[in-house]
């Protein structure tokens, strides 16, 4: 099983809304952008509607406000690595936010391969 996937975006989430809209954000995106990093993204609202899997529409999400989806970028990485440090550069680290860097994957059963590559490695050892 691979480290570093062979995808070239990957995903900035970022958790929190106890965040503030500053200079300092907007910049950092700017900045991104200039590079040809920052593919995409933006902020979210905080208020918004759940769908169950028997098609109930509820409203949410509830999270904490430390677990809140607060928006998101796509950016443009060589690696998981690369992602990370660009995920380093975020302003709203500095005031309690949490940044999940997820490559976008080209096999849509990957997880399920990863599972029983898991499950074939335990069986080894």
């Amino acid at each position: 099983m691979s480290t570093n996937p062979p995808a070239s975006e990957y995903l900035l989430l970022f958790r929190n809304n106890a965040w503030y809209q500053d200079l300092a954000f907007t910049a950092w995106a700017d900045k991104l952008s200039r590079e040809g990093k920052l593919k995409g993204g933006g902020p979210l609202e905080a208020i918004g509607k759940t769908l169950t899997s028997a098609n109930v529409v509820i409203d949410g999400p509830f999270a904490e406000s430390k677990e809140a989806v607060a928006g998101f970028f796509v950016i443009q990485a060589g690696s998981l690595e690369e992602a990370v440090e660009v995920a380093k550069g975020c302003p709203g680290l500095e005031v309690g936010q949490t940044v999940e860097v997820r490559a976008f994957t080209t096999d849509p059963f990957e997880n399920e391969i990863a599972q029983i590559d898991a499950a074939r490695e335990d069986r080894l050892i």
